[in-house]
């Protein structure tokens, strides 16, 4: 079967045009010889990625019918991801239509990406964001945490000793995504707790975090990074500041410079590091912050 494609997370326009021009092709089918019908539906559904389909059908009309949606169609998958998605709503974080599975815009050339994005790397980093005996208080790392949403849901799976660290390259989004934690309690508990801290930098260096008292022994690596925008390049940055084991959910450009693909990276017990190349995606770039 073809790779999914998700181009639609980080373009708002090109996602509302290609919903609009899917349905009036839906439309036009019921109009044509059922023997036609059938062949160019195969066809149609054939070239329309699977999990585009499944995220328009995920809207809702409030935060847990989309929750709901994305279940039942199969974008979340743990029923611990579906929890953290449920505690967060996502209208603190989205400024308009937030139960849509997709892009809006928060200014500065950025965009809150489609909650099945959210979802997929949520589900992807999993396996390092839960507590266990031998990982008692998961590090994770937020690149380009942009509104929040990402960073506050992050924060749920991590558990009472975890900490998920929101790097924004522009100043004015790393304020954004603080004040709209604040808008909830549960927010504002995560932050004033010290569970949840953003900060504004290079996410192409990633970040080190001093450890907190009881973590000396640690050091300051990350469990866990997500980066929400596409690298010209796999940073070895990045790749240094992952624990062993840990994994990085990354979207890098292709050689060809236009084709983008979701890589994990999977840094070993043993320090060896494997990549997987999980399916192509369209981000807007891993940049310097703009100048004034």
């Amino acid at each position: 079967s073809p790779e999914p494609f998700h181009p639609f997370h980080h373009y708002p326009e090109l996602f509302a045009a290609t919903i609009a021009r899917y349905r009036l092709v839906r439309r036009a089918l019921t109009l044509v010889p059922s023997s036609i019908n059938d062949r160019t539906t195969r066809q149609v559904h054939r070239s329309t990625p699977l999990n585009f389909r499944m995220a328009w059908r995920s809207s809702g009309a409030s935060n847990k019918d989309l929750v709901e949606n994305m279940w039942r169609n199969g974008l979340i998958k743990d029923q611990r991801v579906k929890d953290a998605f449920l505690k967060v709503d996502r209208a603190y974080y989205a400024p308009s239509a937030p139960y849509e599975d997709s892009p809006q815009s928060i200014g500065h050339k950025a965009t809150i990406s489609a909650p099945h994005m959210h979802a997929t790397a949520a589900e992807s980093l999993l396996p390092h964001l839960i507590p266990s005996a031998t990982k008692p208080a998961p590090r994770v790392l937020d690149i380009g945490s942009g509104s929040g949403y990402l960073t506050h849901l992050l924060a749920e799976l991590v558990g009472e000793r975890g900490l998920v660290v929101g790097l924004e390259h522009i100043g004015a989004l790393r304020d954004r995504g603080e004040r709209n934690m604040r808008k909830s309690g549960e927010g504002r508990a995560l932050l004033d707790s010290g569970k949840v801290r953003f900060h504004t930098g290079d996410g192409r260096k990633g970040w080190v975090e001093a450890p907190r008292p009881g973590e000396e022994g640690d050091g300051t690596g990350w469990d866990a990074i997500h980066v929400g925008a596409a690298a010209v390049e796999l940073h070895q940055e990045l790749v240094d500041q992952l624990r062993a084991p840990g994994r990085m959910f990354i979207p890098v450009e292709d050689d060809n410079g236009y084709d983008q693909y979701v890589w994990a990276i999977d840094k070993k017990e043993d320090g060896s590091v494997v990549k997987e190349k999980l399916f192509g995606v369209r981000y807007v770039p891993l940049t310097d912050a703009p100048k004034s």
